[in-house]
């Protein structure tokens, strides 16, 4: 008896499907909100979409059928679309945050398309912790940079 991980019928369908919203939503949600280039929409867009494509490549049944061709494919195309947010600005690179992000959407996908829900949760609030966690080092360390700049300005202001 062969699975269709594509049968709307089946129970299976529905919950691949929301697991795949539920992740790109959690994730868009934070890029979001920091008005970064994949919101919402976009990031649960990469993740159903990567999940279909992993779901119906892993459908395919026969001696000559590679599922993991599929996942290849995934990896190399959705390196375009991640590319596609990166911009040189001012002699600065913006943009690579948001295609790792991009990238790891497509991961997310392909896991949920595998059948691998619980993971996929687990790996979807890893990420957002990762992007908010290092995101409030990083504030820190800039506040601990201007207080070092301006504790050296009032020094110099003393001296003169």
């Amino acid at each position: 008896m062969n699975f269709d991980p594509l049968d709307p019928e089946a129970t299976t369908f529905w919950l691949r499907l929301g697991t795949a919203i539920l992740c790109g939503g959690i994730v868009g949600l934070e890029r979001q909100l920091r008005g970064k280039a994949a919101g919402i929409r976009t990031s649960i867009l990469i993740c159903v979409g990567t999940q279909i494509f992993v779901g119906l490549g892993s459908s395919f049944s026969g001696d000559r059928v590679d599922p993991t061709r599929v996942l290849a494919q995934v990896v190399t195309g959705i390196g375009f679309l991640g590319g596609g947010v990166i911009l040189a600005r001012e002699g600065a690179v913006v943009g690579v945050t948001s295609a790792a992000v991009i990238w790891v959407l497509a991961a997310l996908g392909s896991l949920i398309g595998l059948g691998h829900l619980a993971a996929a949760i687990v790996l979807t609030l890893v990420t957002v912790g990762l992007l908010i966690g290092v995101e409030l080092l990083e504030s820190v360390f800039r506040r601990l940079r201007q207080g070092a700049t301006e504790r050296e300005l009032e020094r110099i202001d003393l001296e003169e």
